[in-house]
């Protein structure tokens, strides 16, 4: 007897990813509580993060490599006074600063407009990006450390949502290539005292937002799942590929 391949279904769904669950793993069980044949999507969050996860059903999967390009945005959660090696809460502490009492709101507000516009930013070596065909986290793990180019991203904006001594709440709204681990430690260096994440939600990819989005549990509960699939007619302007809508229309 053959191995079942699932559904052929088309669409796209918004999910609100869980915290301490990959991408792919949303990602999959997305897929099974659909029954679809095939899925994928158009950015990593990583596991500590929650937020949007636009996946893919598909012929939606042809908008996966366009959806990388798009900007997002974030909620930051920063850890004032100590720094860690991957950039956030999973990692070892490398660097604190002594007897820290916190900061000011006036202290942070005058670094943060440092940050906005086109701007230079060095990669993690937590991260998936990859020299001589390994990504540069297994490096780190293995306690090395590589030289990084700097890359060229854009903050448009970073609003302050929240300000105590020494855990601060900032929404960025981002280019592609933006790595948010990376801002929050170098926030934190500007102030003198080192920082890391504690949380990261993402609230927006492009034209899609975590308004919309359905919780993992929710859908997998669900008669019905495929009805949350918005079909590719159904989205924004500009992001099929004129030649699959038709088809599809046909």
């Amino acid at each position: 007897m053959g191995r079942r391949k699932g559904l052929d279904i088309t669409g796209v769904l918004l999910l609100d990813k869980p915290v301490d669950l990959s991408s792919n793993h949303a990602l999959q069980r997305a897929r099974r509580a659909m029954d679809a044949k095939k899925a994928g999507h158009t950015g990593t969050l990583d596991p500590f993060a929650t937020g949007l996860l636009v996946c893919c059903f598909g012929k939606a999967t042809k908008i996966c490599g366009p959806m990388l390009n798009v900007d997002k945005k974030y909620i930051a959660t920063l850890q004032l006074g100590s720094e860690t090696d991957s950039g956030d809460l999973t990692g070892t502490v490398v660097q604190e600063t002594a007897d820290f009492a916190g900061i000011t709101a006036e202290q942070l507000n005058k670094v943060l407009p440092d940050f906005l516009g086109e701007i230079q930013q060095i990669p993690p070596m937590y991260s998936a990006l990859k020299r001589d065909g390994r990504p540069l986290y297994e490096y780190a793990r293995q306690g090395i450390e590589l030289e990084r180019e700097p890359r060229t991203i854009t903050i448009y904006e970073i609003n302050v949502l929240r300000v105590q001594p020494t855990v601060v709440e900032l929404e960025v709204f981002c280019s592609k290539g933006t790595y948010i681990r990376t801002l929050a430690q170098d926030i934190g260096r500007a102030l003198g005292c080192f920082a890391h994440l504690i949380a990261l939600r993402r609230t927006a990819v492009g034209p899609f937002t975590i308004d919309d989005a359905i919780d993992l549990a929710s859908l997998q509960s669900m008669e019905s799942p495929v009805d949350t699939l918005r079909a590719l007619d159904e989205l924004p302007d500009g992001l099929v590929p004129l030649k699959l809508l038709q088809k599809e229309i046909l």
